[in-house]
């Protein structure tokens, strides 16, 4: 199926949100809100805080509240390097760095819950047709660009540009299948003259200073998003779609036709119902239109999505169901991956199938799917238990994490305690309370409404038993800013 893509762009000055839509559906959402700008691609100039040889790494300090770590497989060691390095022995970290020495990083990604920013001294510069490592000779084609005839050709221009530049090492991105050698002799005259400038900045500055910050994300949507099925980009900020146009005439000449300004009254989100969609992507089910359906789980660790076959029952035998199932939600899941931007580790519990031959078609159509997805992702076989391992390369916060934060009452558990389970907590805590303040004359419990309301009710035996057994009376007082499971025990 031919695909149709739309990149839908809504500016205020709070935030930017980008919606890439396919044939009508949201695939992806991406958002960039100007107090918490993300920092991917920014290079600093750090100083190493500590070594520590026992995890391989080291905290260098960035000017950020929290350290970045940088990981001894992250230091570039250079091309010239010895033969036990090239045989896969690396230097050991305090071999490669010490305290208080300074060096030039990049954040690979975002500081996640309680993590700092991951870092690398490979630093690369973007830009449309090019990624520019000034520290490499790695010459590189994105594996996307799947014909070999063409990923000979841009081997053979980008090594003409190079020697002809005398510049470090280039991998050549998806955009620039086609390109020729004037535009790729402009990305590099580009990328070389940006890099000299950063060199020369960062001589000047003191260590915890940002040498480059990447561009803002309406910009990196031209740079990095839009491809050869995007048939349009559509911006309801005046000021910002001539600030795309400018980039993309300077920078991307076949692209500024394909920029318009949405001018309308109606938000631009609400003619493609994103705003809907985006709400359904906060839920923990997700829907199938056979009438099964999945659930999704994120937690630090990794991402957990099962399967459900619902109200659909087939029209044929149990093991047919079952692989329909199975089959629609493998479409289901690398939308909801992209959509919801879920990484790390994730582990999909796919109906059991008995036969080999279904298993085989699902994954198949797991990947096909995932193909589309701009991140790098790695999926294993079905195992026998009919789960799927697999990982999607994470560099900045999920959807739900940019959108939402841990619930008040129950820190991020999914649940709480019950009015049952409190009063006996309660019990508990007043027969302890009795015992350590014996010349106490009465004893508060300020709790909930709900909890207040069950102690009077249903558990009103068991507290005036309990007031009978420790001889003290027993208040109750409702304190309405306390959760369910809040409550305090006072002796008076």
């Amino acid at each position: 199926m031919t695909i149709s893509e739309e990149i839908l762009l809504n500016i205020t000055p709070q935030e930017t949100r980008v919606a890439i839509v396919e044939n009508g559906a949201l695939q992806e959402v991406s958002i960039e809100r100007q107090r918490s700008r993300g920092i991917v691609g920014n290079i600093y100039k750090g100083r190493v805080n500590r070594v520590l040889p026992g995890m391989e790494a080291a905290f260098v300090d960035i000017g950020l509240e929290k350290a970045g770590f940088l990981h001894v497989s992250d230091i570039d060691i250079g091309d010239d390097s010895d033969d036990e390095t090239e045989n896969g022995i690396r230097p050991a970290v305090n071999e490669l760095l010490r305290e208080g020495q300074t060096l030039l990083v990049q954040v690979v990604k975002d500081p996640i819950g309680t993590k700092g920013a991951r870092l690398t001294t490979s630093i690369s510069v973007p830009s449309r047709y090019l990624v520019y490592m000034p520290n490499s000779s790695i010459v590189g084609i994105s594996v996307k660009i799947e014909d070999e005839i063409e990923r000979d050709r841009l081997r053979k221009l980008l090594e003409d540009c190079r020697s002809e530049n005398r510049i470090g090492g280039c991998i050549i991105r998806t955009a620039a299948e086609g390109v020729d050698e004037s535009e790729l002799q402009r990305d590099i005259a580009f990328l070389s003259k940006l890099w000299g400038s950063l060199l020369e900045y960062a001589d000047r500055v003191e260590p915890g200073s940002m040498i480059h910050e990447d561009l803002p994300l309406s910009i990196r949507t031209l740079r990095d998003m839009v491809g050869t099925d995007t048939s349009v980009v559509k911006v309801d900020s005046r000021e910002t779609y001539q600030k795309m146009v400018d980039f993309a005439r300077r920078y991307i000449p076949d692209l500024p036709a394909r920029i318009e300004h949405y001018p309308g009254e109606r938000p631009l989100f609400d003619l493609y119902n994103i705003d809907d969609e985006i709400q359904r992507a906060l839920a923990r089910q997700v829907g199938l239109k056979s009438g099964g359906y999945l659930i999704i789980d994120q937690t630090e660790a990794m991402t957990t999505i099962d399967i459900n076959t619902g109200a659909f029952v087939g029209h044929q035998n149990l093991e047919e169901t079952i692989f329909k199932t199975n089959m629609e939600a493998s479409q289901a899941i690398a939308r909801q991956l992209r959509l919801r931007n879920l990484g790390g580790i994730i582990i999909i519990d796919f109906i059991d199938m008995e036969h080999e031959d279904h298993k085989r078609q699902v994954l198949k159509s797991l990947e096909k799917y995932l193909d589309k997805d701009h991140a790098k992702t790695q999926v294993s076989e079905v195992s026998p238990l009919g789960l799927v391992e697999m990982t999607r390369k994470r560099t900045r916060e999920s959807l739900e994490h940019v959108l939402c934060e841990p619930c008040r009452t129950c820190h991020g558990r999914g649940s709480i305690k019950t009015t049952e389970t409190v009063c006996y907590e309660i019990f508990r805590e007043i027969l302890r309370e009795a015992r350590f303040y014996e010349e106490a004359q009465q004893l508060l419990v300020m709790a909930n409404q709900d909890v207040v309301d069950r102690l009077l009710d249903e558990e009103a035996a068991n507290l005036a038993e309990l007031e009978t057994f420790i001889k003290i009376p027993v208040k109750l007082q409702v304190e309405a800013h306390l959760s369910q499971e809040s409550y305090d025990v006072v002796p008076v």
